[in-house]
């Protein structure tokens, strides 16, 4: 097995980045990259903390980050499994990574910055969808932003409908469940009360 294991030898496989990948990075959330933010229902979050890493998806209908100064991101925490791993983190290490993916599109936004929590009641309210606030919202001062080549995206072929997974050859959750547990949970119940279960808990 032959290791990398300086940054002298990555450099000496890569070299060193072109001009266009350095000079698309911002301190500040520009008018261009405010756009693309506002324009992407999902994104991923990743954070650290004393137990490891956590990386987490996060979507929302009406866009799944919200811009409130060129260098502050609001993002509602809508419901989810109650783990909070990333909020976790976040309390104890406030270093946090977003990718953004706008449907249809290639390119992808990254959003580099620290995060907190904060819980005031009027901030909370304005975030509430048919009546239901997020319980907190994830205010993030942004340290960087830049936008990523579409070349994942256009390998992978994510957005073309004739590449997409046929769900029925995929386990489910309830199965992964049972078969973690020896049927002590999930089965064939989980799987048929989810759907009602998650339009009645969504926000």
């Amino acid at each position: 097995m032959s290791l990398v294991e300086t940054i002298h030898q990555l450099e000496s496989i890569y070299g060193f980045p072109g001009e266009t990948s350095t000079e698309k990075v911002a301190r500040h959330i520009t008018p261009d990259y405010q756009t693309l933010i506002e324009a992407s229902p999902f994104l991923t979050l990743a954070t650290s903390g004393p137990e490891g890493l956590d990386c987490s998806p996060r979507g929302d209908a009406s866009g799944v980050v919200h811009v409130v100064d060129e260098t502050t991101l609001h993002l509602p925490d809508r419901r989810g499994n109650n783990r909070v791993d990333s909020l976790r983190n976040i309390v104890r290490d406030p270093r946090v990574a977003l990718l953004l993916l706008l449907p249809g599109c290639g390119n992808t936004v990254r959003v580099n910055g620290r995060a907190r929590l904060n819980i005031d009641s009027e901030l909370l309210s304005s975030y509430a969808i048919d009546g239901k606030a997020p319980r907190c919202v994830i205010v993030i001062s942004v340290d960087e932003v830049y936008f990523q080549c579409a070349r994942a995206i256009v390998r992978s072929e994510l957005w073309n409908p004739d590449r997409f997974v046929e769900t029925g050859s995929l386990p489910t959750p309830g199965k992964i469940l049972a078969n973690l547990t020896e049927n002590r949970v999930g089965g064939e119940t989980y799987d048929r009360e989810w759907p009602d279960r998650a339009r009645r808990t969504l926000w």
